[in-house]
């Protein structure tokens, strides 16, 4: 019998890379999933800012696979790599080799993380699918983990992704309803840094594959409405095995990380300056702190992490819209190197 797989990579769109994917049919499949053997493929980079028209192919090296809840029986998911076609090298735009590389090196150190994924729900028209037609909802306050109507919206697609999160087997670990109307957030991990990476990025596809249904454009960007709302941000979790076992490791991490600030900000995602003023639960993106149970921190230190010292930290500076490939390569060569 055969099935359909949908592969799935990132495009060389800019300041903010988009996902991509189209489908193979594999006929005459019998067997499991595990043992089936996933064929690299191609794409034309010419129409996804990844390649010129005279020399346009660009390979697919699937690194990541799992079920594809959407279409259901044995139909698969595939995450992809970009290679060039010339030589089979990283293509410029492929953040994941990079991140290969690194998790290798700090192997030993057993860094894990949990990304806090938001995201906006947006109308077509690009105004926020929360906020009533050609008006303004009341202000922030009873939308975050909120329910009954006025106050919760699009929660069907929530659940439908959620859902589909568990069929595909992906670590997601929870989700709440954020504090602007129509502003969501999904958990993935913990996991290894490539885990949760290709984990966040299947979630996303599926995220824009089921509100397609919905005729809702899903949104990451940083800060969707200006005023007086939070913006989007995709707070990561992350410990070392040392930082789960002492409370001076959490301490010593946080303090690494103060040692290389513009260049993570820099690389936590377009328009961070909008979301990081140092209002709406953010710390300002050109100053860095960290601090137990403090939401305007740089770095949030769990208030239990205190209380039983070991545990983790929160980097609250991510955007919505950073590459979870690079954060978590930040975080790794920052904190273990």
């Amino acid at each position: 019998m055969a099935i359909q797989a949908e592969y799935i990579w990132i495009d060389g769109t800019k300041p903010t890379p988009m996902l991509r994917s189209k489908t193979k049919v594999i006929p005459e499949y019998i067997g499991s999933l595990h043992e089936l053997a996933i064929d690299e493929w191609g794409f034309d980079g010419s129409s996804t800012e990844q390649a010129t028209g005279e020399a346009s192919d660009c390979a697919l090296k699937p690194v990541f696979t799992c079920k594809d809840p959407i279409r259901g029986g044995d139909n698969i998911l595939v995450m992809c790599e970009v290679l060039l076609a010339q030589d089979g090298s990283p293509h410029p735009t492929n953040t994941r080799a990079a991140l290969r590389d690194v998790s290798a090196k700090y192997a030993d150190q057993e860094m894990i993380y949990g990304i806090e994924q938001e995201y906006t729900m947006m109308r077509t028209d690009g105004t926020p699918y929360g906020f009533p037609v050609g008006g303004e909802p009341g202000p922030q306050g009873p939308y975050y983990c909120g329910v009954g109507a006025g106050r919760v919206m699009g929660r069907e697609i929530v659940e439908r992704h959620t859902q589909a999160c568990m069929d595909a087997g992906l670590r997601i670990s929870g989700t709440n309803a954020e504090v602007m109307p129509g502003q969501w957030e999904f958990q993935i991990g913990p996991l290894p840094a490539l885990a949760v990476s290709d984990e966040i990025w299947i979630a996303r596809w599926m995220l824009h594959r089921i509100a397609e249904e919905y005729d809702v454009v899903i949104s990451l960007d940083a800060k969707p409405k200006k005023g007086d709302w939070n913006g989007a941000g995709a707070h990561t979790n992350f410990s070392t095995r040392a930082m789960r076992e002492s409370y001076d490791a959490v301490i010593a991490a946080c303090e690494k990380l103060g040692t290389r600030v513009m260049e993570h900000v820099e690389n936590y995602g377009h328009d961070i300056q909008s979301r990081l003023t140092g209002k709406h639960e953010t710390a300002p993106w050109n100053v860095y702190s960290y601090g137990v149970s403090n939401r305007g921190a740089s770095v949030r230190i769990p208030w239990q992490v205190e209380r039983n010292k070991r545990g983790y930290a929160e980097d609250r500076r991510p955007n919505a819209n950073v590459d979870p490939y690079t954060v978590t390569r930040l975080i790794l060569e920052t904190v273990c190197g």
